[in-house]
């Protein structure tokens, strides 16, 4: 692999910055990664990559003495990955409530209605049913607070999404029993959508 030139050379890993190495990468990722990935990356030995996680972890808790931290490093899907602390989660949804709203795009409007009406549903079930690539689609409603991860899936490691109570306060609803059916908006009885929730 050939560097840019404009761009600066690698530091070594070592011992002084395995820990912030190892949580610039956790900072960046969207999926569960597991210790071997990251020792892969880093090109350290992984016994050492998996102290680095622990002591990241046990840092954020705040078990040196430090304060708990607003997020958390959980082990899911067979892999580590950083979440915001639950009971810090009113602080972001009042960010998002607080934000300037800005509408949907016509693409993050039907990804929306698909897990609406499909949760839970993985990412890869959600491209299937779209045909096209929906990464960023479901980023964007993941920070707007519409959609959460329900959990991971044990075999595959694929993260599985539902909608959240922020988008029945937007719809007016009280439950997603109350959406309208879909089927009579369907082009054919073949669809993949069933008639109802």
């Amino acid at each position: 692999m050939t560097l840019r030139n404009d761009l600066p050379e690698i530091s070594e890993v070592n011992a002084d910055n395995l820990r912030s190495a190892v949580e610039a990468i956790l900072m960046v990722t969207d999926v569960p990664l597991s210790i071997v990935a990251l020792a892969s990356a880093l090109e350290i030995p992984v016994a050492e990559v998996r102290e680095a996680v622990v002591a990241l972890k046990l840092d954020y808790d705040g078990a040196a003495g430090g304060p708990v931290r607003g997020f958390e490093l959980r082990e899911v899907g067979g892999g580590w990955r950083i979440f915001v602390r639950e009971e810090f989660d009113w602080a972001v949804k009042m960010f998002i409530s607080n934000e300037n709203p800005t509408k949907l795009s016509q693409a993050a409007l039907e990804t929306l209605a698909v897990i609406a009406y499909k949760q839970p549903i993985s990412r890869g079930q959600i491209a299937s049913i779209r045909a096209v690539n929906v990464d960023s689609v479901v980023r964007t409603l993941l920070s707007r607070g519409l959609i959460t991860e329900l959990y991971t899936d044990s075999e595959s490691g694929a993260i599985h999404y539902g909608t959240t109570e922020l988008l029945l306060e937007v719809l007016g609803i009280n439950s997603l029993d109350e959406m309208p059916l879909i089927s009579p908006y369907l082009p054919d009885a073949n669809s993949d959508f069933d008639a109802k929730l």
